[in-house]
């Protein structure tokens, strides 16, 4: 494992080389990978370098707004801007402006791949106790409904750092596609629509039946034209002004102001929102048979998806394939350790300490997938090198989340995990778009009746955890390759996975590993696509302790893409998960 630091993720490979660890279980330098089904063939030294335009994200018309910019001249970021400001008008139940997200740009000159930590901040007067009311914590619906539940939002001014660093297009050119859908109007997609339709909850506060209801009183249904001349004000004073105008000016007075207001008003001002800044960080990388994945460190929980793939290498059932009882169950398994130290140690790095190294380090690694074949219930937390001991967290993290991956002509990319966290966030509204209600991933009891505190305990200024792990895989020699991504809550490090493992291992087309079955496995009990499992292997996996039941909140919407040959060259191999709307195109 190594986290880089600004620094050519090709001399990484170079040094991983070097040393057997990117070569391990590759038979030659135009093989498959170890334990591939042989569908696809690994990174070869002749391959051409991977170059756009390629976008996936999870409305069509973000996509088309996206590849708009492409063909401008714009770049990865660039796009990436372009889609997040539209995603958060026609897909307003998963991401926005008044929510936070993960980049992970890779810059094709350089070879460097920047973390952005666009994450959510604690207000000033935030304290471990957030949640509680009469000393109990307050229910999770309670608290979502809650202005204590909304942060500083992070998106904006991620995104307007990123686009500093590798943008090529004025900034305010990127926003015309969001401003023109939201005052002429755009047409409800299903799925939207039956979030609209719920009964209860974020979906039928104040705001969002304001925003949702037509004239006639009736609701918007699929089909129908929804006007936004609110958002279209504030894209349109944020093209012009800049994240400085969206963090000290109109809006974030009115995203305190709404904050404040009943039922269990918020301590979120105007200050803490102009006092919100971004982080860019170095990438986690470590190498996975002939590749490099590369995620965000904490208080992203990348390192979780890195560590069960470390423990996957030591597993041969994994190299089963997708109809392999045993590989399904070995990946049960190895899940139950990797989400008991996501639990135990993951939180924000400024404030404790992750042990990362220590949860990579191979003795440990080696050690926790020793335990995976003997697991007959949830699987406690290790002890890695470097860790200190801290409470355990069930923390809950609904799935009001969304993922866009972007190649430009250049062979740039963006792999971005954005959210509000739950569906319509806190479903309280202002300037137009829905805020977040991102502090509930903080963990509501901050201590153990032991005292221990949790790593991931609310605190002024604090991010809290996140599961949004943006994936970028690079071949051997430090050249992208792919790039990966879901929304889900704790379940993405699972659905991550899922794909990682099905297209690098069992050498899958990537549609077809996003499309394979989701199973979960976190504390002692199983979430599936149960229906999407064969007869045969469910019966199979109960023979083997992992009972399957029916779970509609698996629901991944993978995106993403490997640089492949095929018959007629070199070219991307994408995919868009078919649970959702999402589409993915190169042209």
């Amino acid at each position: 494992m190594t986290l880089v630091a600004h620094r050519s993720v090709r001399a990484l490979a170079a040094v991983l080389v070097a040393a057997g660890l990117v070569l391990g279980g590759c038979g030659s330098a135009g093989g498959t990978p170890a334990g591939s089904t042989g569908g696809a063939a690994a990174p070869a030294a002749v391959a051409p370098a991977a170059r756009g335009p390629f976008v996936a994200a999870a409305n069509p018309l973000a996509v088309e707004a996206g590849l708009k910019v492409l063909r401008e001249g714009g770049s990865a970021v660039d796009a990436a801007v372009a889609i997040q400001a539209v995603l958060g008008l026609v897909e307003p139940q998963s991401s926005g402006l008044g929510g936070g997200a993960f980049m992970m740009a890779y810059d094709a000159a350089t070879g460097e791949i920047t973390s952005y930590d666009g994450r959510e901040t604690a207000p000033a007067a935030a304290t471990p106790e957030l949640f509680y009311e009469n000393g109990q914590p307050l229910s999770f619906g309670d608290a979502v409904l809650s202005g204590r539940s909304t942060g500083a939002p992070g998106a904006v001014a991620m995104l307007a750092m990123a686009q500093k660093a590798h943008g090529r297009l004025p900034w305010n050119v990127l926003f015309g596609d969001a401003e023109r859908l939201a005052r002429e109007g755009f047409t409800v997609s299903p799925r939207l629509a039956r979030f609209i339709a719920g009964s209860g909850g974020q979906a039928r506060t104040r705001w969002a039946n304001a925003y949702f209801t037509k004239p006639d009183g009736i609701r918007y249904v699929a089909g129908d034209v929804l006007k936004n001349p609110a958002y279209a004000e504030t894209v349109a004073e944020l093209a012009a002004g800049g994240a400085e105008g969206f963090y000290n000016g109109r809006i974030a007075r009115e995203i305190a102001g709404t904050v404040a207001q009943e039922p269990r008003p918020g301590a979120l001002t105007a200050a803490d929102i102009a006092a919100y800044q971004p982080i860019e960080r170095g990438a986690l990388c470590r190498p996975y048979r002939v590749y490099v994945v590369c995620v965000p460190p904490p208080p992203s929980s990348g390192v979780a998806v890195l560590q069960l793939l470390a423990m996957a290498e030591r597993t041969p059932d994994i190299h089963g394939g997708p109809d392999s009882v045993a590989a399904w169950t070995a990946f049960a398994q190895l899940q139950r350790l990797m989400y008991a130290d996501r639990d135990r140690y993951v939180g924000d790095p400024g404030f404790v300490r992750v042990p990362v190294q220590g949860l990579l380090d191979p003795d440990y690694v080696a050690a926790r997938a020793e335990l995976a074949p003997g697991l007959t219930g949830a699987a406690e937390a290790g002890t890695p090198p470097g860790g200190v001991f801290a409470g355990s967290d069930a923390t809950r993290e609904p799935s009001g989340t969304s993922h866009l991956v972007v190649v430009d002509a250049q062979g740039n990319a963006v792999s971005m995990t954005t959210t509000i966290e739950s569906v319509f966030g806190s479903g309280r509204m202002a300037a137009g778009f829905f805020l977040n209600n991102q502090l509930t991933d903080f963990s509501f009891t901050p201590t153990r009746p032991d005292g221990a505190p949790a790593a991931n305990a609310a605190a002024a200024g604090k991010r809290p955890r996140s599961s949004m792990s943006p994936v970028i895989v690079l071949d051997r020699q430090g050249r992208l390759v792919g790039a990966f991504g879901s929304p889900g809550g704790p379940s993405i490090l699972a659905y991550n996975a899922k794909a990682l493992i099905a297209v690098l291992d069992w050498g899958l087309p990537v549609q077809e590993a996003f499309d394979l079955p989701n199973l979960v496995a976190k504390g002692d009990g199983f979430g599936a696509d149960t229906g999407r499992f064969s007869e045969g292997l469910r019966e199979g996996l109960a023979a083997n302790g992992v009972v399957l039941r029916p779970s509609a909140s698996e629901e991944s919407g993978l995106h993403g893409a490997l640089w492949r040959q095929g018959p007629t060259g070199w070219s991307w191999d994408g995919g868009a998960d078919d649970r959702r709307e999402g589409v993915a195109r190169t042209r």
